[in-house]
């Protein structure tokens, strides 16, 4: 079993509870990360108590930096990235440097005996017609420079040894660094500020994984990394391909007073639209076991903690 894991991105939705859930699991961990999000760093704070744990700032895309921190690390969790096909074309250049150039500094850097777990995107996927389950054998067809960034990624690692990779779903709920954009969390949070929601592409569809057994799923990884390395796995929750309405409509049954509107102007610019089987991570000894009702009533609870918005003078 490894024991100290680099993770990159540290501070991010998925890092600050990975962090949480590889001291649990008796790791000791070192998160990495340049503190971009502002508020955000206070997200492992409640960490810095344990001897097991330390911080870095630094950027992933800086040779000296990544030099010292691969030193003592056994494993790496590469998490930092530009998330997301509007962040991304907002800065190519960044989103470039930090999504690939930086995993093949990491990995021209790392010795062949250090893990390296790393998540791509189902937007690998591309404009698939949802029809059919994307496997692992599916052909990535990335539309974005996100989905191109990360595949590329991909590649680059699974080339070399010891190296593992998830194609993740698009994940949902509570994190210390929040994030609003995620479809589930979107979702829910509109119906319990706004009240309503003017939705596009209703029939498109997505498949959705918590972000707690996506922790899990990384946990899982390292300590079986021996037989899973060279391997790339689809990390869902095969009871969730759902269609945009059909996820509205999970959360209202939550929240009945939730007014949906579908529009017939919008558009995704990754064109996501497709059904994922994660059957081969399960055939390998790991499934997602948190459901979406679970995670819609966690974010619900979470938001009663929100308070009143920055700029409005009611709750």
């Amino acid at each position: 079993m490894a024991d100290r894991v680099l993770v990159t991105g540290g501070l991010g939705y998925l890092g600050s509870i990975l962090c949480e859930h590889l001291l649990a699991a008796g790791y000791r961990v070192t998160a990495l990360d340049n503190l971009m999000y502002g508020l955000g760093q206070q997200g492992l704070f409640h960490l810095c108590a344990n001897p097991d744990f330390e911080f870095v700032k630094g950027d992933v895309r800086d040779e000296s930096t990544m030099t010292a921190a691969l030193k003592t690390a056994d494993a790496v969790v590469h998490l930092a990235a530009i998330v997301g096909a509007s962040a991304c074309d907002k800065d190519p250049a960044l989103s470039t440097g930090v999504n690939l150039d930086a995993v093949k500094l990491l990995n021209r850097l790392r010795s062949p005996n250090q893990a390296v777990v790393f998540p791509n995107t189902n937007s690998g996927y591309g404009a698939t017609t949802g029809a059919s389950y994307c496997t692992e054998e599916t052909p990535l067809e990335p539309i974005s420079l996100y989905g191109r960034t990360k595949v590329d990624a991909e590649r680059e690692l699974l080339g070399s040894p010891n190296a593992v990779a998830f194609r993740l779903a698009t994940v949902f709920g509570m994190s210390p660094r929040m994030r609003l954009d995620l479809l589930v969390n979107h979702f829910v949070h509109a119906a319990v500020t706004d009240g309503y929601l003017v939705l596009f592409e209703k029939d498109f569809k997505r498949n959705f994984v918590h972000v707690r057994d996506v922790a899990d799923a990384f946990v899982f990884a390292l300590r079986n990394v021996g037989r899973l390395a060279g391997g790339v796995y689809n990390l869902g929750l095969d009871s969730a391909n759902l269609s945009k309405e059909e996820l509205a409509r999970a959360v209202q049954r939550h929240v009945p007073n939730f007014y949906l509107h579908f529009a017939p102007i919008g558009q995704d610019p990754d064109k996501r639209n497709y059904v994922v089987s994660s059957a081969k991570l399960t055939a390998a000894g790991f499934e997602a076991r948190r459901s979406l009702d679970d995670g819609i009533r966690e974010l619900l609870k979470g938001y009663r903690m929100e308070g009143r918005g920055l700029f409005k003078n009611a709750a």
